[in-house]
C-alpha cells in the first residue's frame, strides 16, 4: 500500500490511476472515498458523474501543490498548465489534513 506524505506526515492512504482507463474512471462509480488518489499525468479533471464533492490539488512534477480546489458534482476542471498531476480526495480531506498551496507531497510505499 502507498501513502500520501507531507512534511514528515502521512496523511493518508494512496491509491493510484497513472494507465488510460483508471485516469479516465478517477473515482467514478464510488459514493464515497477513504484516503487519496493520485492520477498522473494530467493537467485538468472533472467530476461529471462523481456521487460527491471533491478537493483537487494540482501539482507539479515534483508534486509540489500548485493550485487547490473543491468541485461539486457534474463540473469541468479548467486546465493548469503548471501542473503535471492531480491529487483527488473527498472534499473536506484538504483541510483536516492541512494542506495547503506551496506544500511538498510525497508518496511512501
Amino acid at each position: 500500500m502507498a501513502w500520501l506524505v507531507c512534511g514528515d506526515k502521512v496523511v493518508a492512504s494512496l491509491e493510484r490511476a497513472d494507465t488510460i482507463v483508471s485516469r479516465m474512471r478517477g473515482l467514478l462509480g464510488r459514493s464515497s472515498f477513504e484516503g487519496a488518489l493520485l492520477i498522473r499525468p494530467t493537467k485538468a479533471v472533472h467530476s461529471i458523474g462523481m456521487k460527491f464533492p471533491i478537493d483537487v490539488a494540482y501539482c507539479d512534477k515534483s508534486l509540489k501543490i500548485v493550485d487547490l480546489v473543491q468541485m461539486k458534482p457534474n463540473r469541468l476542471g479548467r486546465i493548469r498548465f503548471n501542473a503535471n498531476s492531480v491529487i483527488e480526495a473527498q472534499a473536506g480531506s484538504f483541510e483536516r489534513w492541512n494542506i495547503k498551496v506551496g506544500d511538498s507531497l510525497e508518496v511512501k510505499e
